[in-house]
């Protein structure tokens, strides 16, 4: 017997319900789920950065609505570990899925559904309990006939799978088309409560962590040949710069760009150390705009040797 629910009568007005809870976005790198989060959040929280498996934290952006709070918690994708830092990140990837309300598949519009979407979707269909949106990605870049060939496919798949989708849902988070219609979609499969984080947080890293995650995106760019693990950021300290007027604050960042191996150096640095200087313009911009006060940033390189696969390095790194 199933449970009941008992609807109050319609002539008494009934307390509209407000709803709060965690959702996450999987897919493979690339898939879209970063663009996909700041296009819901509204601002720039998670980190977009060409290179795949960039999103190294779990970044949580929140979504406020009159009638919920939709907290999006980002995992780093999950893939074959080769490092001590691919298995730790694994078995945190599984740990959250199986503690969100809901999940949200990515795949983009564009890729026919390969071996690395039914590696995830596998995962997926082992955690029986949560709910799944397939999330189609990108659709500004396809017609509608090869839309329509993907929502089949990913259909079919979930059913090849034994589990049904809870929706499937094209969007185009850089057009913006059907965003709002998806945070329609995730609300009601979150639980009843009130809101989670007081209202306009957007999120709960804390500050340095996200200055952090800055430094590291913007000394990623256009460095394609080396690898994105291999880059760690540690901000040592953020301090308010003393006998400043109150009209006219300025916050020193001490930041250290950590790298493997010395030849990589010269990669981050680039010539006469002109790289490291963009890099620091470029990031102390996003800081500002993050924090809203003016910085003061020292970016330092230094070589941390082969610290992915060393597990008391990879604790002083934050992992």
């Amino acid at each position: 017997m199933g449970a009941m629910s008992v609807r109050t009568p319609s002539s008494e007005p009934s307390e509209a319900t407000h709803r709060a809870g965690f959702a996450c976005f999987v897919g493979r790198p690339n898939a879209g789920k970063s663009t996909l989060t700041n296009a819901l959040v509204g601002k720039k929280v998670a980190i977009t950065a060409d290179q795949p498996q960039t999103t190294r934290h779990t970044v949580r952006g929140i979504v406020h609505r009159p009638d919920a709070q939709l907290i999006l918690v980002d995992t780093p994708g999950l893939h074959k570990p080769r490092t001590l830092l691919g298995e730790r990140l694994n078995d945190v990837v599984r740990t959250t899925w199986a503690e969100v309300d809901v999940i949200g598949f990515c795949l983009p519009a564009n890729e026919k559904l390969g071996p690395g979407d039914r590696f995830i979707a596998k995962e997926l269909a082992s955690i029986k309990k949560t709910p799944k949106i397939a999330i189609v990605t990108k659709t500004d870049l396809v017609d509608s006939k090869a839309l329509a060939e993907q929502l089949i496919a990913i259909d079919q798949l979930g059913k090849e799978l034994g589990f049904e989708w809870a929706e499937i849902v094209p969007v185009s988070a850089v057009r913006d088309k059907q965003v709002d219609l998806l945070a329609d979609l995730l609300v009601p499969l979150l639980p009843e409560g009130p809101a989670l984080y007081p209202d306009g947080e957007l999120t709960d890293e804390p500050e340095q962590v996200m200055v952090a995650e800055l430094i590291r995106e913007a000394a990623l760019e256009g460095v394609r040949d080396e690898l994105p693990h291999s880059i760690a950021v540690v901000v040592e300290e953020m301090l308010p710069r003393e006998d400043r007027p109150a009209d006219r604050p300025l916050l020193d960042i001490h930041a250290f760009v950590y790298i493997e191996r010395p030849s990589q150096k010269g990669i981050i640095i680039g010539p006469k150390g002109k790289r490291l200087k963009e890099v620091g313009i470029k990031s102390r911009k996003q800081i500002e705009a993050l924090l809203g006060t003016p910085v003061f940033l020292d970016l330092h390189v230094k070589v941390a040797k082969d610290w992915q696969r060393d597990p008391r390095q990879l604790r002083k790194l934050g992992f």
